[in-house]
């Protein structure tokens, strides 16, 4: 399994449904996000910040319940200046389908965050997360304003991953970017941070250890 982090994240430019449920079929991760680069990839703008998230596959299990847990919380990530993207190895029509069956009945409902198709699996081979040659893995990525990925995590196909946990990521990328400090074990929005010096940890160990 590829670590990502500190790495500039795959770009890619597939088929989506948006969130009005039209077809952009020149979907552009860096472009859906803002980020601007000139021809030796160099960042000339920067960006908001992303989540991406690869599931299985569309009409199954556990991905309609991690499907509505982003779409329930989409306004707390772009209030966080950061966009969900979802990418799965079905088809756009797949998604769309899937967009119209209502959730009491297995669907995902009208989720406000695009879907993009991956049929012909390179952004999952890209990012390291194909299974066998056949669907993804449950990854998810943080993306910064820049393009380059900050943290990453993958669970097997029957661990459902924990949405508020991907909003505390970005809250600590945000955090950090500023006021330059480092966030701790089990930290939170509104936490104390720690200054990333012998002094800073120890300052804060004195006062938190305890309670981490």
């Amino acid at each position: 399994m590829a670590v990502l982090v500190g790495k500039t994240a795959p770009d890619f430019t597939a088929t989506a449904v948006l969130a009005d449920n039209s077809f952009n079929e020149k979907f552009n991760l860096f472009e859906h996000l803002g980020i601007k680069r000139d021809a030796n990839g160099k960042v000339t703008k920067k960006g908001k910040k992303g989540i991406l998230f690869f599931y299985p596959l569309d009409f199954t299990f556990v991905c309609p319940s991690e499907i509505i847990a982003f779409g329930n919380r989409v306004k707390e990530f772009k209030a966080r200046g950061a966009e969900v993207i979802g990418v799965s190895v079905d088809s756009h029509f797949s998604h769309f389908a899937w967009k119209q069956m209502p959730v009491e009945k297995g669907g995902i409902g009208n989720i406000q965050f695009p879907l993009v198709a991956d049929l012909t699996k390179s952004i999952a081979r890209n990012y390291d997360v194909l299974l066998n040659d056949a669907v993804a893995f449950r990854g998810t990525f943080l993306i910064d304003g820049n393009g380059v990925v900050r943290h990453q995590i993958v669970n097997d196909l029957p661990l459902g991953r924990n949405v508020d946990d991907a909003i505390r990521m970005v809250d600590a990328l945000n955090f950090h970017e500023e006021h330059g400090e480092v966030c701790p074990a089990n930290w939170n929005r509104g936490d104390e941070g720690m200054k990333a010096s012998a002094e800073g940890v120890a300052k804060y160990l004195k006062k938190h250890a305890a309670k981490i």
